[in-house]
């Protein structure tokens, strides 16, 4: 029995060992697999301060096309539409009819007070006869020319708001708008129609205050578009506004032919070159600092020793330098080179 207990004593310290050592041995396995610690890696880049630089800009305006004439085409009387004589994109002339109001009831309106006025009128005359023979009062006779006068004035009124129901285009153009269709109850003052002029184009565009100083009415200006990119048209410069709106910019418009051949439609976006040139002080960066197209643009800026990511606008190239329209001010830090290596937030070592 003795014998039995030391044997098992034995086996057990025994296993016990081999456990022990089967753990020692994995533990320094995995500390050989483990990756070796590095410190934190600075990546290399090239840098250049953004600065301003006075640069001739071209004076090249985006504006866009506005009717040469628009008119609102209301109702001056209230009632049914008989008729309407227009469509959708028509040509119409001045003084055309559009619509036409239906007036029974103010023609019967007419009736009764025409013959209100020949009935006052002939006792207007029998009592002024009659105050001749002293056998009426003035003040009956008065009482009556009154009213006589009231009923002419409401058949000048009668008159007017028949005539009114013909409805008239009041300029030349292209119908832009039909917001009635026959049989519609209108409202006096209610639009039942637009019109479009557009046999000339008028050109609508902001100058600041350094840019406007530098035309006069009647300048000759070259007008192009992205529709007809082949073909350019020439305006006049035929408004300059006096003052500045809330921006501090004036406005100026320009009028021209619109082509048969190469139509524009009110709302194109035009370019409008003064052939002027302005110094103007502007932000530039090289274009090697760009890390997409100028569509999609942005640049690293050094920030506490990381490159930090920003999108910005850009405008005109010079040569190997870039406008910076918005996302930089002067005095920062961009990164020139080794972009392809940064992302968002790593951290940079600037070589000299």
């Amino acid at each position: 029995m003795k014998n039995k207990l030391i044997i098992s004593l034995i086996c057990i310290a025994i296993i016990g060992f081999i456990a022990y050592k089967l753990v020692t041995n994995k533990k320094k396995i995995d500390e050989k697999n483990q990756p070796a610690k590095v410190g934190n890696v600075l990546i290399p880049v090239t840098t250049t301060i953004v600065k301003e630089e006075i640069q001739d800009v071209g004076l090249v305006k985006t504006g866009m096309l506005a009717p040469f004439k628009e008119a609102k085409v209301l109702s001056l009387s209230s009632g049914n539409v008989q008729r309407l004589l227009f469509n959708l994109g028509d040509n119409v002339r001045q003084g055309q009819t559009l619509a036409i109001i239906d007036t029974r009831l103010l023609e019967l309106d007419l009736q009764k007070s025409e013959s209100n006025v020949s009935k006052l009128k002939r006792d207007l005359q029998t009592y002024t006869e009659l105050l001749e023979g002293n056998a009426a009062t003035q003040e009956k006779v008065n009482d009556i020319r009154q009213t006589y006068n009231d009923a002419i004035n409401l058949s000048q009124q009668l008159r007017r708001q028949i005539a009114d129901a013909t409805i008239k285009a009041p300029t030349g153009g292209v119908i832009g708008s039909k917001t009635v269709e026959e049989g519609m109850f209108v409202s006096t003052s209610a639009e039942i129609t637009s019109i479009v002029n557009l046999s000339q184009l008028k050109v609508q565009v902001y100058l600041t205050e350094a840019e406007v100083y530098q035309i006069v009415p009647g300048q000759k200006i070259k007008l192009t578009t992205d529709v007809y990119p082949d073909r350019s048209f020439i305006g006049t410069v035929t408004f300059i506004s006096p003052q500045a709106n809330q921006a501090y910019n004036y406005l100026v418009e320009i009028a021209a032919a619109n082509e048969k051949d190469a139509p524009l439609r009110s709302g194109t976006f035009v370019y409008a070159d003064f052939s002027k040139k302005t110094a103007q002080k502007i932000l530039m960066i090289p274009r090697e600092a760009l890390n997409a197209s100028t569509q999609d643009a942005s640049v690293y800026v050094v920030r506490d020793g990381k490159a930090v990511l920003r999108s910005i606008k850009v405008g005109v190239e010079y040569g190997s330098n870039i406008q910076v329209a918005a996302g930089l001010q002067a005095g920062d830090q961009i990164i020139t080179s080794g972009q392809i290596n940064l992302k968002d937030g790593t951290l940079i070592n600037i070589s000299k």
